[in-house]
């Protein structure tokens, strides 16, 4: 069983104007795929608060992975892939890759998705995007590999 952690990154959800339906729908699909959630919390749309929560994540409650949705198109307060590359020690560029590309067979739209992963110590982070369609689409994508990359992260057997 793997540790997780749900950010959803949002300025309408975070003052309660808009339920998270997004965080929601990964936390239904982690608790499927038998993960351990550790916690969850909403944000607004403010780089130093993500990357706090990132790096709190990471470093104090060691989670083995964290998935955030929300912040990652093209809009002017979009920063959580800026935020995520600031903390995170190794890019995991074929995470976001293996995302957009399934994604782009059901709405071309996925092209403009600009989330990123990334290790910090032994944590994987996981931009996913912030519409619950999208943040569902793309975590079904990776969901079955991921824990061959974590068990890799954490030393284990794989």
């Amino acid at each position: 069983m793997y540790k997780a952690g749900v950010l959803t990154i949002s300025d309408k959800c975070s003052k309660g104007e808009r339920e998270d339906k997004s965080g929601k729908i990964i936390l239904e699909i982690l608790k499927s795929k038998n993960y351990e959630l550790a916690i969850y919390e909403i944000v607004p749309d403010e780089p130093d608060m993500i990357k706090e929560k990132l790096i709190h994540y990471s470093d104090n409650l060691k989670l083995d992975v964290v998935f955030t949705t929300g912040g990652t198109g093209l809009g002017p307060r979009d920063s959580t892939p800026e935020a995520t590359l600031e903390i995170v020690h190794k890019q995991v560029p074929g995470i976001s890759e293996a995302m957009r590309v399934s994604c782009l067979h059901i709405t071309k739209r996925a092209m403009l998705s600009r989330g990123v992963a990334g290790l910090r110590e032994n944590t994987l982070i996981i931009n996913l995007p912030g519409s619950s369609k999208g943040a569902k689409e793309s975590l079904e994508a990776i969901i079955e590999e991921l824990p061959h990359g974590l068990d890799m992260i954490l030393g284990r057997e794989h």
